[in-house]
C-alpha cells in the first residue's frame, strides 16, 4: 500500500504528459515558449535598439553570460531532483582566490587552476555529503556553505586582489573564435552542452535524476541509487562552478574574495524560468540554455537603451515572477479540465 500511494502522483502525471502527440508535447510547451520568447525578444532589439545587431555586442553578451551558462548546467540536474545549491557563486569566488593565491605563491597557472578545480569538487562534495549522507536539507546546507566558501575566499586574499597572470591565458579568455564574434569560452560549454544533454537524456543515470525528482521512494524501490545520484551532482556543480570561477578571473584580470557575488541567483533564476520544476521531476536543458540567453539578451539591450541596473533587475525579476505563474495558471486550467471520471484521449479511443 505505501509503494502504490507514494508512485501515484508519478504515474498520474506521466499518464497525463503522454496523453497528448509528441508534436504538441514539443511545440505547445513552456519549454518552447521560451525559446520563441528569445528569438522575438533578439529580433525586436536588433531593430529597435541601436548598436544591439552589432557583432561586438554578441562578443560582450556571451563572455557576460558565460559563467551562467556554464553552471547552469549541473544546476539544472540537481533541481530536476528537487535540490538545490545555493553556494555556486561563492564557489566561483574561492577558485578565483585559490588561482590568484598560486600564482601570488609562484605557482605556473596550470598548476593553480588544477588546484581550482580540485577545491570546487572538494566544495561539492562537502555538499554531497551534508545532503546524501547526514541528511540535511540541500536549501540549509548551500547557504551554509554559500557563507563558509565566500568566508574562505575573503580570508585567503583580504582586501587585496591578485592582477598578474599570464598574457597567454588572460587573452585565451576573451579570444574569439577565428572568424567569428563567438568567444572560445563557448568551445568549453558546447562540449560540456552535449556531455550534460547525452547524460540527462540517453542514460540510465539521467532517467534516475528525473524519477528522484517524481519520487525518492519510488526511485529507490525502483533500484536506483538515490544518494550516490545527488552526491555526484553536487560534485559537478562545485567542479563546473571552479572552472567558471577560473574563466571570471582570467576575463576581468583580478582574483578578488568578492568575485561573482549574487552570481548564484542568476543562475537560479534561468534555471526556474527555464521550465525547471523547483519541485523536481521536470526540465530540459535546452530551455535553461534560451533562458539564460534571454536574461542575457534582456541585460545588454536595455543597457544599449541606457536603462540603470536597478531598472534592469526590476524587469528580470518580473519577467522570472511572471514565468513562474503563468506556469502555475496553466497547471492550474490542465488540471481543471481534467474532470472527475473523464477517460484520457487515447484509453477512451480505445472504448469505443
Amino acid at each position: 500500500m505505501t509503494i502504490a500511494n507514494t508512485a501515484s502522483p508519478s504515474t498520474n502525471r506521466v499518464s497525463h504528459d503522454f496523453e497528448k502527440p509528441l508534436w504538441r508535447r514539443i511545440l505547445i510547451s513552456r519549454e518552447s515558449g521560451i525559446v520563441a520568447l528569445l528569438i522575438l525578444v533578439t529580433l525586436y532589439a536588433i531593430v529597435a535598439v541601436r548598436g544591439f545587431g552589432q557583432p561586438i555586442t554578441l562578443n560582450y553578451l556571451l563572455l557576460d553570460v558565460a559563467p551562467i551558462l556554464l553552471i547552469a548546467l549541473p544546476m539544472t540536474l540537481i533541481m530536476i531532483t528537487g535540490e538545490i545549491d545555493l553556494s555556486v557563486g561563492s564557489m566561483v569566488g574561492l577558485a578565483s582566490v585559490v588561482t590568484g593565491a598560486g600564482i601570488q605563491a609562484g605557482l605556473p597557472f596550470e598548476v593553480a587552476a588544477i588546484l581550482a578545480l580540485v577545491v570546487g569538487a572538494i566544495g561539492g562534495a562537502v555538499n554531497g555529503f551534508l545532503v546524501t549522507v547526514v541528511g540535511l536539507p540541500s536549501l540549509a546546507v548551500t547557504i551554509g556553505t554559500l557563507a563558509l566558501f565566500r568566508g574562505l575566499a575573503v580570508g585567503v586574499l583580504g582586501t587585496t586582489a591578485v592582477t598578474d597572470f599570464p598574457e597567454l591565458w588572460s587573452a585565451l579568455a576573451k579570444a574569439k573564435i577565428a572568424g567569428t564574434t563567438i568567444p572560445y569560452i563557448m568551445v568549453p560549454f558546447v562540449i560540456l552542452l552535449v556531455v550534460f544533454v547525452i547524460m540527462l537524456h540517453f542514460t540510465p543515470f539521467g532517467r534516475g535524476i528525473y524519477a528522484i525528482g517524481l519520487s525518492k521512494d519510488a526511485a529507490r524501490f525502483s533500484g536506483i541509487h538515490v544518494e550516490r545520484t545527488k552526491f555526484v551532482l553536487f560534485m559537478l556543480s562545485g567542479l563546473v562552478a571552479a572552472f567558471a570561477g577560473i574563466f571570471f578571473t582570467l576575463r576581468f584580470g583580478s582574483a578578488r574574495g568578492d568575485n561573482a557575488t549574487g552570481l548564484e541567483l542568476q543562475v537560479i533564476a534561468a534555471v526556474v524560468l527555464g521550465g525547471v520544476s523547483v519541485f523536481g521531476g521536470r526540465g530540459q536543458l535546452y530551455s535553461v540554455v534560451a533562458a539564460v540567453l534571454l536574461i542575457g539578451v534582456l541585460s545588454s539591450a536595455l543597457r544599449l537603451a541606457n536603462v540603470t541596473s536597478d531598472v534592469i533587475n526590476v524587469i528580470t525579476g518580473a519577467l522570472l515572477v511572471l514565468s513562474v505563474v503563468g506556469a502555475s495558471l496553466l497547471a492550474w486550467v490542465q488540471k481543471a479540465r481534467r474532470r472527475p471520471g473523464r477517460l484520457p484521449r487515447v484509453a477512451a479511443s480505445t472504448a469505443s
